[in-house]
């Protein structure tokens, strides 16, 4: 009979228990990759301000299109540095967001299980 005979709870308990068992592999990978991003951002966080001391250091040695050529990519790498500090706090907000909705699908079920 599927879904409509006695076995409806049993059903649905499976699934709940499948559902929380997927959500809980995708949390802990969510973490682990955050954990990872966010090891790698701050081991390489100081390098664009070392790296930016060094060309103010340099840049009076060099000619003026050379210095125009390393003041632009330090700006670039400004703009890397930003991008990676961006996909850190997206990452930490998708471990967050899969939290929240982990919990609130085990209050659905559990809801569900108390009504009946």
């Amino acid at each position: 009979m599927g879904l409509f005979g006695n076995n409806k709870k049993k059903i649905i308990e499976d699934l709940h228990k499948k559902s929380e068992d997927h959500c809980k592999e995708i949390s802990k990978e969510i973490n682990e990759l955050l954990d990872d991003l966010r090891t790698d951002y701050d081991e390489n966080d100081e390098v664009i301000n070392e790296f930016s001391s060094f060309v103010d250091e340099i840049k009076t040695k060099l000619s003026p299109e050379d210095a125009h050529k390393l003041m632009d990519f330090s700006s670039r790498l400004n703009k890397v540095k930003r991008c990676a500090k961006k996909g850190v706090e997206a990452m930490r907000e998708l471990a967050r967001d899969q939290r929240k909705v982990t919990s609130e699908t085990r209050m659905e079920y559990e809801e569900y299980f108390y009504a009946k």
